[in-house]
């Protein structure tokens, strides 16, 4: 069995403490992980990319082009720039609170309507959960939790090798003491809002 998520976003959005969590729970499972990241320009709102590979015979951290079995965006049109990692059969997760960049908010460039970049992803395929992330995290007390959130929705996609109590134990471990029972919260919220 081999699984590989991409995830992605911008900095600061805690995309990865999200791939150190599923990495963590994946050991934790026994199985065999490997991982990569790029993250350039990350504290300044620049691009992030993890991919996240958990299974036997993994020879290298980079997921092929359509190989993704699973695409986590943080950021709406960072997931639209990533699709090609996935294929007809992938899942597709994305927050719809989008960080606007800085060359947008000074009026030399012009974000993409959501409902322009949620209509792109579907074309691709008819896994697309659309979640905002944000809105579910201030519910749950925090809005840096949103992080949390999206964790906990791919805890709840189907075929998803990790198990939710293997993935949550591993998020609490990553996180603050104080911050345990917002994050708690804002993990159920996710998988709720994938499980229904």
């Amino acid at each position: 069995m081999k699984y590989n998520i991409q995830l992605v976003g911008v900095g600061g959005q805690g995309v990865l403490l999200a791939s150190t969590v599923l990495g963590n729970a994946a050991v934790a499972e026994g199985m065999e992980v490997a991982m990569s990241e790029v993250h350039g320009m990350a504290q300044r709102g620049g691009s992030v990319q993890c991919s996240v590979r958990l299974g036997q015979g993994i020879y290298s951290p980079l997921i092929p082009r359509g190989g993704a079995d699973l695409l986590l965006g943080f950021e709406p049109a960072e997931t639209l720039r990533n699709v090609t990692s996935v294929n007809r059969d992938s899942c597709i997760i994305t927050n719809t609170s989008p960080v606007v960049p800085i060359s947008v908010s000074i009026g030399q460039g012009t974000y993409p309507p959501l409902g322009d970049i949620l209509d792109a992803l579907r074309s691709v395929n008819d896994h697309v959960v659309a979640i905002d992330a944000t809105a579910k995290a201030i519910e749950a007390g925090r809005a840096i939790t949103a992080n949390a959130v999206l964790i906990g929705a791919i805890s709840a996609v189907k075929g998803f090798p990790l198990s939710k109590g293997r993935v949550l134990d591993a998020l609490l471990e990553a996180v603050p003491a104080k911050a345990k029972d917002v994050n708690v919260r804002a993990f159920e919220l996710g998988h709720l809002a994938v499980k229904g």
